[in-house]
């Protein structure tokens, strides 16, 4: 009887076991929301708060019929991308020049990707970094 006894407990014990929810996996994700490109006239830099460029400081690489291909987050070019920017132009290299303001529309006179007499000084990936050997 005792051993009847003790696979009654042994079997309901093995029902609650196989009836018990199971542990799922934790899972992480870490995702960045980063929402819309910044509509600007003559793209915007590759840093945060993702500014508007000037008229200038992109080569005709980064323009695609006349639109911008994006940078940062927002880069869409091909893999091994390599473009022309001057960074004069850019304030975190003593710009101190107007920015066009985000949503604004470019100047009848400057058409985006076609800069008259460009002069890049610096070539970028569009992820942000500097391609050395320029």
């Amino acid at each position: 009887m005792k051993r009847f006894g003790f696979l009654m407990i042994a079997a309901v014990a093995a029902i609650c076991f196989a009836l018990a929810p199971t542990s799922a996996r934790a899972q992480v994700s870490i995702g960045v929301n980063i929402g819309a490109a910044p509509v600007c006239p003559y793209g915007y830099f590759d840093y945060p708060p993702y500014p508007c460029a000037p008229y200038g400081y992109y080569g005709p690489e980064w323009f695609n019929g006349g639109v911008f291909i994006g940078a940062g987050p927002w880069f869409h070019g091909p893999k091994n991308f390599h473009g022309d920017v001057d960074n004069h132009f850019d304030p975190h290299h003593g710009y101190k020049g107007q920015l066009p303001e985000h949503g604004a529309r470019p100047e009848s006179s400057h058409r985006p990707g076609e800069v008259s007499h460009f002069k890049g000084n610096e070539s970028r990936d569009g992820r942000g970094h500097t391609v050395k050997g320029h």
